[in-house]
């Protein structure tokens, strides 16, 4: 099988954001008077927006969810995502894969529009043909393994040809659920991964992994 598309997990995969995204969670806390009822640390980083408001506030209200999302974005997509990081050797990599004629792409949890100031802010844009976010479609995907079913469903991409790169059992799972190869980025967020997926400890490692798969 010779992978032609690479498709990335971004946060935890591709940029270390733990601190621009705690930064701004603690300050829509703290602009509504709410506690967290967890520690704000970088296990909480990989699902979508809702799921970690509801954990770190330990509700359901949706009143309140609303409220905090807004805060959050407000925070995050004005200034905190300029503290967003690189995990060492990740430039390198993305530099390498489209040498060698990959074709790049980026699904995630994230929303659009600090997805692509992000990209802008690193420099980023002309490594990917196409991003795809939680809320690129006019519906939005409700989590990672059916944004993965859309855009396979789009025909741009072939699946056995294409391998989907994260770092969390969740990217995993949703690779698997859409027939996709997986390959787990040990250097991320994920901790105590449960599922038995074949891994990459180090980014400038994933080209030659790609290339003999």
């Amino acid at each position: 099988m010779h992978i032609e598309t690479v498709i990335f997990d971004l946060d935890g995969t591709l940029i270390d954001s733990a601190q621009s995204l705690l930064s701004a969670f603690d300050g829509a806390f703290k602009s509504l008077g709410c506690v967290p009822v967890r520690p704000l640390d970088r296990t909480l980083i990989g699902p979508p927006l809702t799921q970690i408001l509801a954990a770190l506030s330990g509700s359901d209200d949706a009143d309140l969810l609303a409220a905090l999302a807004i805060a959050f974005k407000d925070r995050y997509d004005d200034d905190s995502y300029r503290e967003t990081a690189v995990f060492e050797g990740v430039e390198t990599m993305l530099s390498e894969l489209v040498r060698r004629g990959h074709r790049l792409y980026i699904a995630t949890n994230k929303r659009k529009k600090p997805t692509y100031r992000i990209l802008e802010h690193l420099g980023w844009t002309g490594y990917f043909d196409d991003v795809y976010t939680l809320d690129t479609f006019e519906i939005p995907a409700k989590d990672k393994t059916q944004l993965l079913e859309w855009i396979l469903r789009l025909g741009a991409i072939d699946v056995q040809r294409s391998v989907y790169t994260g770092d969390r059992d969740d990217d995993g799972r949703a690779a698997l659920a859409n027939n996709l190869a997986f390959l787990l980025a040990t250097w991320g967020y994920g901790e105590n991964i449960a599922g038995v997926w074949r891994k990459v400890n180090k980014p400038e490692n994933l080209p030659d992994t790609i290339g003999a798969m």
